[in-house]
């Protein structure tokens, strides 16, 4: 190795949120564009699929269709399935339907905690026993994905006290994984090690993914630098769609064919196609029926030389 090679792992496992976190800012999509969708992301090669959310109706029209999604993931063999769930009746529900590996949602910052929730962070933290019960009663696994882990839209910069306390609480109370959440788009990469170093030395032996979103251009900035410190697990939305309907201002995720380029040309595998990432998010940009935000798709994928001119 020389003094100019970065520190990389050999793979990464990308977990395609785009059928929930892409989704539910957008105008219902009808079941029949929603299983085209996952018919492509299937294609890609993607394995982690959260397919949906097990929310109110009332709450995310977009996902009003959870269960109808759920019944028909079956099709599709070889693919790990988790759906997003807020409290204890929505784990229950993602279960009956069929969905036993979870991720359930702590809000940091109790201002976001109210907002999405409805509950401080300390009452969300009291249901994760529960939730935890139901995914390993069902033969599942849970993992928290701790919102707001470095800013909230109300509440300003999370302490990194605050976040620890809660993955710690989180895992003691029976999370198998965690999942530091960008909610807003506002870290950046010496705070993306700083907070991954605390909670991993908080929580020895648990796994910790990562889920940015790229409101102020440095989420892929962000992914190098988790990914440079350790990180396997990293979430992404085809097309960059995505945001939270509870936190102003957030947009997209980081883009999937963004992040699968920049790691596979820097030789890091993902098991992704790039050719089949971008067929999907055009795919994705009929079913919502607007232009998707990612840089990468709007170049049209790898530069490719032109032909030079003739005479």
């Amino acid at each position: 190795m020389n003094e100019f090679d970065l520190v990389l792992p050999a793979a990464v496992d990308i977990r395609e949120v785009g059928m929930r976190d892409g989704l539910q800012l957008e105008a219902p999509v009808p079941l029949e564009a929603k299983l085209e969708m996952l018919e492509a992301l299937v294609a890609t090669g993607v394995r982690r699929i959260e397919a949906t959310s097990f929310v109110s109706p009332k709450a995310v029209p977009a996902l009003a269709d959870a269960d109808e999604v759920a019944a028909e993931l079956s099709r599709w063999g070889d693919v790990h399935w988790s759906a997003l769930v807020a409290n204890p009746r929505g784990a229950t529900r993602a279960v009956d339907a069929g969905v036993a590996d979870l991720e359930y949602v702590v809000s940091a910052s109790d201002g976001h905690s109210r907002a999405n929730a409805g509950r401080s962070t300390a009452e969300a933290l009291g249901a994760v026993g529960e939730v935890a019960g139901l995914a390993h009663g069902a033969g599942g696994s849970l993992e928290v994905v701790i919102a707001t882990a470095w800013d909230c839209p109300f509440d300003g910069r999370t302490p990194i006290p605050r976040t620890v306390d809660v993955a710690r609480a989180a895992v003691t109370a029976g999370a198998d994984a965690l999942c530091l959440g960008d909610t807003i788009g506002t870290t950046t990469p010496l705070r993306v090690v700083q907070l991954l170093d605390a909670v991993r030395r908080a929580c020895p032996g648990v796994p910790v993914g990562v889920h940015f979103h790229d409101t102020r251009g440095t989420g892929q900035a962000n992914a190098l630098a988790a990914v440079q410190a350790g990180v396997t697990q990293l979430d992404s939305s085809v097309g960059g769609l995505g945001g939270c309907p509870f936190a102003p201002g957030a947009s997209g995720n980081i883009a999937t064919e963004e992040l699968v380029y920049m790691l596979e040309e820097s030789g890091v595998r993902t098991g992704l196609d790039l050719d089949a990432v971008l067929a999907a998010a055009r795919v994705t940009e009929q079913a919502v029926g607007h232009d998707l935000p990612s840089s990468l798709y709007r170049a049209g994928g790898r530069s490719v030389p032109r032909t030079a001119a003739v005479g």
